[in-house]
């Protein structure tokens, strides 16, 4: 067993009926300690470049902000910035062995859907608001201050004119539909492959258009990692509350739409050679066949190839 957990490799047949059983939180830490650092990385650079976006854009002394006057022009650029952000995170190495969540309430929302163990989702939380966190200090850090100008504040989420119950609709209806697209588009046969395009697309358009209502977050790390520098501490509870509701909202309407059929992966970009740590649904593993899986407690660790270059493993069509 001590040998199993040790190993961050794919276990052989013996190591893992030894694995399968017994596993708990030291196994956890061990055996997937890179998906929780690479979450955690992708949090901090995702708050990285959202603080220097959010500098560049909105800071007096910034070229860029005087030569696009207009409001509504920077939030767009700002919405193509993070968009591309998102994309480029999600379809990295490390995402794609991590799933690129980047968000807690979306790992959440997975769990809920058996994607996920419990102390894989409590340390993918603990990595998302620990990157969350760092990336605003490293941005302040590099920027020397610069994020903490009040035209800034370190790209905070704040209600709008039109209060905190709009604000809270507002981040309700933004998350459900970022989950559902996720969920829908994942296990779509024609459209699994331009997941990680729907949901930059998503991050765009609502950060150009809904960014007036709420701040746009979506993502209580995200909200959280500026909170902590500016002590913007009275609305937290939105942030907290609306994306994780929303979420979970869209598993269940996931789950009544399929007829209880749960998701293939929790990963939104997951036919790579990378190896995965979630649970993968049977049904889902027609046209590829699995190379070195490894159980930990029925949650599969494994690498997939395509029997043909034709065959996709996507249930719908």
């Amino acid at each position: 067993m001590k040998e199993a957990a040790n190993n961050t490799g794919p276990l052989s047949a013996s190591e893992s009926a030894s694995v399968s059983g017994t596993i708990g939180v030291a196994a956890s830490l061990r055996l997937h300690w890179p998906e929780y650092l690479m979450e955690a990385g992708e949090m901090t650079l995702f708050m990285f470049c959202t603080c220097s976006f959010a500098t560049l854009l909105q800071h007096p002394a910034s070229p860029v902000r005087h030569i696009f006057v207009s409001g509504i022009v920077r939030s767009a650029l700002m919405g193509l910035a993070i968009g591309v952000t998102v994309m480029a995170l999600i379809m990295s190495p490390w995402g794609k062995q991590s799933g690129g969540h980047i968000n807690p309430a979306m790992t959440f929302a997975f769990y809920r859907l058996g994607k996920l163990r419990p102390w894989d989702a409590l340390f993918y939380g603990v990595a998302q608001f620990s990157g969350a966190t760092s990336g605003v200090a490293l941005a302040t850090f590099l920027l020397r201050g610069a994020p903490g100008d009040g035209a800034v504040r370190y790209a905070v989420t704040a209600p709008g004119v039109h209060g905190a119950a709009v604000a809270f609709a507002a981040e309700l209806a933004i998350s459900f539909i970022l989950m559902i697209t996720v969920l829908l588009v994942t296990n779509h046969e024609r459209l699994a492959q331009y997941a990680p395009y729907f949901v930059g697309s998503l991050y765009a358009v609502n950060i150009t258009f809904e960014t007036p209502l709420s701040g746009m977050s979506m993502n209580p790390a995200r909200t959280f990692g500026p909170a902590a520098f500016g002590g913007y501490w009275h609305t937290l509870w939105i942030y907290f509350i609306a994306p994780t509701v929303g979420m979970l909202t869209a598993a269940e309407t996931f789950l009544r739409i399929r007829r209880g059929v749960a998701p293939y992966c929790a990963k939104l970009h997951y036919v790579n050679n990378e190896r995965c740590i979630f649970h993968h649904s049977p049904q889902l593993q027609r046209g590829y066949q699995s190379e070195e899986i490894y159980e930990t407690k029925s949650f599969a660790s494994s690498r997939w190839r395509p029997i043909s270059k034709n065959t996709r493993p996507w249930l719908q069509p």
